[in-house]
């Protein structure tokens, strides 16, 4: 029964710690919902530049709504494999120089494969010296995605690698972040922007109660055991050796 004992009291142990610590990722991601949504609500703000790109970071800026003012870089666009709420198609990243003299990539949004081709969607090609971008700021999506890595030579892209796509496009200085641009219609109706997903997967409470759960019927297995071991003893012989 002592080792018996000594596996319950492990296992105990283990399954409420774990228990624990989901309890505590359950208050880490409660509060990150309740910061990304306040974000959400809040009025947009500048588009960092090069003085605090070191401080920006997914815990602190992801989802902030930004504003920014500049002009496209006409025919340097790179097309993203994507999966939206409308289907497989691409998202069409561009670099966008902005009025403080920086450049950031900008994902305008989201074309169908029919509409890869930027010559099938010429009414909505940028133009003109100066034009506003609302969005939310997103960070840089590193190595590829889709169980696929980028391929910059064959300008294939699965990820909004920002750094990637800045060498590619022979981009010098690019901000370490992108602006997923909001749902102000492009002419042509392409690309179609503001499907940017913000959701988090919660479900730490019923993986807490699972590892619960689990201690408390490993408590129940060694209890019984141990009572079971209790009635038996005065039935043995004297002198017999504990078969467990």
């Amino acid at each position: 029964m002592l080792v018996v004992s000594l596996c319950g009291a492990i296992g105990i142990a283990g399954f409420s710690a774990l228990g624990i610590w989901q309890l505590e990722r359950r208050v880490w991601k409660l509060d990150l919902i309740d910061r990304v949504e306040h974000r959400l609500l809040a009025p947009p703000v500048a588009a960092p530049g090069p003085a605090a790109w070191a401080t920006v970071n997914a815990a602190d800026d992801e989802y902030r709504r930004l504003v920014v003012s500049g002009r496209f870089l006409a025919d340097r666009e790179t097309l993203v494999q994507a999966v939206s709420d409308l289907g497989g198609g691409f998202w069409v990243m561009a670099p966008f120089q902005t009025d403080g003299g920086f450049t950031v990539l900008v994902n305008r949004g989201f074309v169908s494969p029919d509409k890869r081709d930027p010559a099938s969607r010429a009414a909505s090609k940028p133009s003109g010296d100066h034009t506003e971008i609302h969005g939310l700021l997103r960070m840089s999506e590193p190595k590829g995605g889709f169980l696929r890595n980028n391929d910059p030579a064959g300008n294939r892209w699965y990820s909004r690698d920002v750094q990637a796509i800045a060498a590619a496009q022979g981009i010098a200085q690019a901000a370490p972040y992108f602006i997923d641009a909001d749902a102000t219609p492009n002419p042509g109706g392409w690309p179609v922007g503001g499907l940017t997903v913000v959701s988090f997967h919660n479900s730490h409470l019923v993986y807490a109660v699972t590892w619960f759960a689990l201690a408390l019927m490993v408590l129940g297995a060694v209890a019984y055991l141990w009572r079971h071991d209790m009635q038996e003893r005065p039935r043995r012989p004297s002198g017999s050796s504990d078969p467990l």
